[in-house]
């Protein structure tokens, strides 16, 4: 009896051991410890810094239906309940309606039945790397996964993944190599963490008509890696607070993080899952002071105040002052995945956005929507055209610039404005043509007029007797033109009359320098 014991004593201590010593789960060793103490003597790299504007592929098969973002979890849903008043609605959301018109009901044809469907066929990394780079990006950035827990590597613990189905192809690793060849910084953004409980919809059933009651098909356990399990009444957070699905979170972050290396690191979400979380982040950082012999050039960012840990990220909006800490605002052109008949942001409207977010200390990354084939609708790539145009005149005062004493000046720093859908002000705002910007470098102010000039630029904090700037104004050129300007420093303002010939893009851009600074 006792040595029966004594051998499940030992057997016990080495599977113990065994499991404390799964890789999936173990973390690098470095500089990093797994605490914000540490997490708060963060660098950041000077390349994200001072590359101000990054492009994204927020790109996968939701694309496929032409539907838009969350089609995935909309498709599921034949009506809602609202807690507020207690009441349910049998009225379906118009994802489930169409895919119940074009592919099935969904307790046979289901979201699995659409990830065949995206083939990616009209897909050229090379070509599209080429263009963003063109159009002034610094960096790119990959979907990864989805919630809708697809991945877009070449994983070899999940066989939902774009290797196995679909295009065939490991996507995370063509764009990098892609980027790679273009001198671009690579990065790879995450949205797992949320999709053990976004997906839940997956497990329900109709409440009404000839299929009342019928299980959808992510409650066939047969699919339960792609769909997850039935979660327990009390998860139904944004974050799962399941620990079995948190851990598998980690070695399928930690997987990705370990294949590609990536420069940047996305989360949708803040950083998750407490002491987990933290675990990634420190091998995140550690693996990356390796690759770069005892340099850390890694970024990582999520949606909650940064405190110097990493750094924030901003959905659909942006700060309304110049922040302490370097921040990302992360938007679209459009809707995030593919939508027929979708509005486009317009390039200066993306131009304005850039400007205002980089006079804040921040950076841009907007998502550039592909079709479900993989190219370009002919008016993205007039956006992105326009984009380049204004780059190619006026990027001298948005890369490695810094914030000025001031983010700017004008109706648009007073007045009330719209708040953004996560934070902060909206990412697109109008804008008067007495609305100033300012960002600085290597002694050269530079102003930007946020909308085409009516009349003089009059730019206030510039005057003689202004408390913000009391320097001599020495040279006023406008980037992007050859003209001679006319300008007086005023007391009260420094007044720029309104060139005769003006570029077809809305924010103009003037270089100014100070007498008796080099």
């Amino acid at each position: 009896m006792k040595k029966t014991l004594t051998v499940a004593l030992v057997m016990a201590f080495f599977l113990q051991s065994a499991s404390a010593q799964d890789p999936a789960q173990t973390i690098q060793q470095g500089r990093f410890k797994p605490t914000d103490e540490s997490f708060k003597t963060y660098q950041y790299p000077e390349w994200f810094r001072d590359a101000k504007f990054g492009i994204w592929a927020h790109w996968g098969p939701q694309a496929v239906p032409r539907q838009g973002d969350w089609y995935a979890k909309k498709m599921y849903i034949s009506g809602s309940f609202n807690p507020k008043t207690q009441t349910f609605s049998a009225k379906p959301d118009a994802d489930y309606t169409d895919h119940l018109n074009r592919y099935g009901h969904p307790s046979v044809a289901g979201y699995k039945d659409i990830i065949p469907m995206w083939k990616a066929e009209r897909w050229d990394p090379d070509q599209l790397m080429k263009l963003y780079k063109r159009v002034g990006a610094k960096y790119f950035v990959s979907m990864g996964t989805h919630h809708d827990n697809f991945f877009l590597w070449n994983s070899q613990i999940h066989r939902w993944n774009s290797v196995n189905m679909g295009p065939k192809k490991d996507v995370v690793g063509l764009w990098q190599a892609a980027a790679k060849r273009e001198g671009l910084r690579f990065g790879i953004s995450e949205h797992l963490a949320a999709s053990f409980t976004w997906f839940q919809s997956a497990h329900n059933a109709d409440s009404v008509g000839d299929l009342k009651g019928v299980p959808y098909d992510g409650n066939d356990p047969k699919y339960f890696d792609l769909y997850h399990e039935k979660a327990a009444p009390d998860d139904r957070g944004w974050l799962t607070n399941n620990p079995a699905w948190q851990k598998e979170w980690f070695s399928c972050i930690k997987e990705v993080i370990d294949l590609y290396k990536p420069d940047l690191l996305y989360s949708d979400s803040q950083l998750p899952f407490g002491e987990i979380g933290r675990d990634m982040l420190a091998h995140y950082y550690n693996q990356d002071i390796t690759k770069n012999n005892g340099s850390l050039e890694a970024v990582y960012t999520c949606k909650e105040p940064s405190q110097g840990r990493f750094v924030q990220d901003v959905e659909r909006g942006v700060k309304d002052s110049i922040s302490e800490y370097p921040w990302q605002t992360d938007t679209s052109i459009g809707d995030w995945f593919y939508r027929t008949g979708q509005k486009y942001k317009t390039s200066d409207e993306v131009v304005q956005m850039l400007v205002d977010i980089v006079s804040k200390n921040g950076n841009l990354l907007i998502n550039v929507v592909q079709t479900p084939e993989g190219d370009l609708e002919p008016d993205v790539q007039n956006i992105l055209e326009g984009i380049a145009t204004w780059m190619g005149d006026n990027s001298e005062g948005i890369y490695s610039t810094r914030p000025w004493k001031i983010y700017g000046e004008g109706p648009s720093t007073t007045s009330t404005q719209a708040k953004g859908q996560f934070g902060g002000l909206r990412d697109v705002r109008p804008y008067s043509p007495q609305d100033i910007r300012f960002t600085q470098k290597k002694g050269v102010l530079y102003a930007f007029c946020m909308k085409t000039p009516t009349e003089d630029i009059q730019i206030k904090s510039l005057g003689k007797l202004s408390k913000i700037s009391g320097q001599k104004v020495a040279t006023v050129t406008m980037l992007g033109s050859n003209l001679k300007l006319k300008w007086k420093q005023e007391d009260g303002a420094l007044v720029i009359k309104k060139p005769n010939a003006l570029p077809a893009y809305q924010v103009v851009v003037f270089s100014i320098k100070f007498k008796g600074v080099r």
